[in-house]
């Protein structure tokens, strides 16, 4: 079964798809967050065939949720919603950190206007951590 993984943000989400057995994320694509975002994402799943969605769990360093987990709840209730996929959860917490420690391609470094691919580095951790920690695959 194929997943959807999302690195949720107030302007840009990163996604990840899974492998056809679900047992790693790779980055997908970066979307901007418009009121467009869940029909955007239901076509993607439809067009991928994904079985079950990935959010990355928004907390601060107390372990609360932080401004941005309500929205990401939101969206998956819609998602889950309106396309018949279960949505579960899964701790981001330094993953966006991770994704700029990766290495870099031909020596390249990273500006700060290159965020895109950080986002969707990010959403492929968030969910090749939940696919490792629920052992599909």
């Amino acid at each position: 079964m194929r997943y959807l993984g999302i690195d949720y943000g107030s302007s840009k989400i990163g996604l990840a798809l899974s492998d056809e057995a679900g047992s790693m994320g790779f980055p997908h694509a970066i979307v901007t967050n418009t009121p467009r975002l869940a029909g955007e994402l239901c076509a993607l799943i439809a067009r991928e065939g994904v079985g079950a969605i990935v959010i990355g769990e928004s907390r601060d360093l107390a372990g609360g949720e932080n401004a941005i987990a309500k929205d990401a709840r939101a969206l998956g209730t819609e998602l889950a919603a309106r396309s018949g996929a279960p949505v579960f959860y899964e701790s981001e917490i330094f993953t966006t950190a991770e994704a700029r420690r990766a290495p870099e391609k031909e020596g390249k470094s990273r500006s700060p206007k290159s965020r895109a691919p950080v986002d969707a580095s990010a959403a492929a951790l968030i969910l090749t951590s939940y696919l490792s920690r629920t052992h599909h695959g």
